[in-house]
């Protein structure tokens, strides 16, 4: 049951590849608590003291993360839906 193209089924295989490289490795820099995404963390303006930024950052870390993975798997059904198409249209 073909419902996408040649075209539209390949390229939306290469960015859901693209899609869990990307969103893999941000995963993982996530859990590792990378400074490099410090910008990126939600920390609520009342967590002044120092153990409640601390742990409002370690939260924000874990959740992101998990958003990421979340992102990862969707993009990975993708990649089989859209693999799936490929592969019935470039059979011969």
């Amino acid at each position: 049951m073909k419902f996408c193209g040649p075209k539209l089924s390949l390229c939306c295989t290469i960015l859901s590849v693209w899609g869990i490289i990307q969103l893999g490795i941000m995963g993982i820099l996530f859990y590792i608590k990378s400074p490099a995404f410090l910008e990126d963390l939600f920390i609520p303006e009342n967590a002044t003291e120092p153990a409640a930024y601390i742990d409002a950052m370690e939260k924000s870390f874990s959740q992101i993360a998990l958003n990421c993975w979340i992102a990862t798997a969707l993009y990975g059904g993708t990649f089989v839906l859209s693999g799936w198409q490929m592969w019935l249209n470039f059979k011969k």
